[in-house]
């Protein structure tokens, strides 16, 4: 049976609880790098078209029947080259990460599989491809997140504690999550700035919500340059700041190696990086290590949660 998801429009409210960030800090900032390219819908892998989601491509409105050679170079370039590049921006300035990773993507990529794990970046699942979740059988997807989980510890060493599929979820996948078990959190969900624990089937489940508007899949909408996407998210991170100094704050900002890899936009991460180690009280920090704090600081408060 599909897991009841029961819409809160509620949440903590005027009085959310004290993160209690290590150190003191005001705000927790995680950056999360997409790796999808290699798992995404493709002639090859049998979906009968090229996709083009958060591509230039994409932007422009193009449309080709059948295999785009010019699409299937886009993706290419994020795992041949703005990976790198990423990579660099990170480890110059010693700076952890997460890493939402397609297990496809990083089986056809062992290089940088092993650049990951070196790194000591956490892996949060993203699902075996970068698809649609809500489109597959619920039998379909039980054997996607087995086949992630599987992949990914072979890939890195390390089994993925994290879940997070291609933007929204099915009614069976926070459920599914839960029973196959060892997960220690989800992000599918982006109605908050702040962990929370939900009752899944008499399962606990945390869940650490994820940002698709600090993101650089605006430069695939509204914002065109590198100056504009640093402005806004730059303004992001200085008004939870402010907030922080009396409710510490979470941030998210989300990244893909084939859009913000790019020279001319990988300028204003950058930027946004050397901003936002200028201030006292920053965490920066993995996922993970979000999630293993509240757990340890805010830990389930039991049964009874969404039931």
């Amino acid at each position: 049976m599909p897991y009841d998801v029961r819409r809160d429009f509620i949440g903590y409210g005027a009085n959310p609880p004290n993160p209690k960030w290590p150190n003191g800090a005001r705000i927790a900032v995680n950056f999360v790098m997409n790796y999808e390219e290699g798992s995404e819908p493709s002639m090859q892998d049998g979906e009968g078209h090229t996709e083009i989601g958060l591509t230039d491509a994409g932007r422009m409105g193009q449309t080709i029947q059948g295999r785009d050679l010019a699409g299937e170079g886009l993706f290419e370039y994020g795992s041949r080259v703005g990976f790198w590049r990423l990579m660099r921006l990170f480890q110059e300035r010693n700076l952890p990460m997460t890493i939402f990773g397609c297990a496809l993507a990083m089986e056809r990529n062992p290089d940088a599989s092993a650049a990951i794990a070196k790194a000591g970046f956490d892996v949060c699942s993203h699902g075996y491809r970068w698809i649609k979740h809500y489109e597959l059988s619920e039998a379909e997807e039980r054997e996607h997140i087995r086949k992630a989980i599987g992949i990914i510890q072979k890939m890195t060493g390390e089994r993925p504690l994290g879940w997070y599929c291609r933007y929204g979820p099915s009614v069976n996948t926070r459920r599914l999550v839960a029973e196959e078990g060892g997960f220690l959190y989800d992000s599918d969900y982006y109605g908050d700035e702040l962990p929370f624990w939900v009752t899944v089937d008499g399962k606990q489940q945390l869940v650490v919500p994820y940002s698709i508007t600090n993101n650089d899949g605006q430069f695939a909408a509204s914002i065109g340059t590198s100056d504009q996407w640093f402005s806004f998210v730059r303004d992001a991170f200085d008004m939870l700041y402010r907030e922080g100094a009396t409710q510490p704050k979470m941030m998210s900002v989300g990244l893909h190696m084939r859009l913000i890899g790019h020279p001319a936009r990988a300028v204003g991460l950058e930027r946004l990086l050397d901003h936002i180690q200028k201030h006292e009280g920053v965490w920066v920090t993995r996922r993970l290590d979000i999630a293993k704090h509240w757990i340890k600081t805010h830990p389930y408060p039991g049964k009874g949660l969404n039931e």
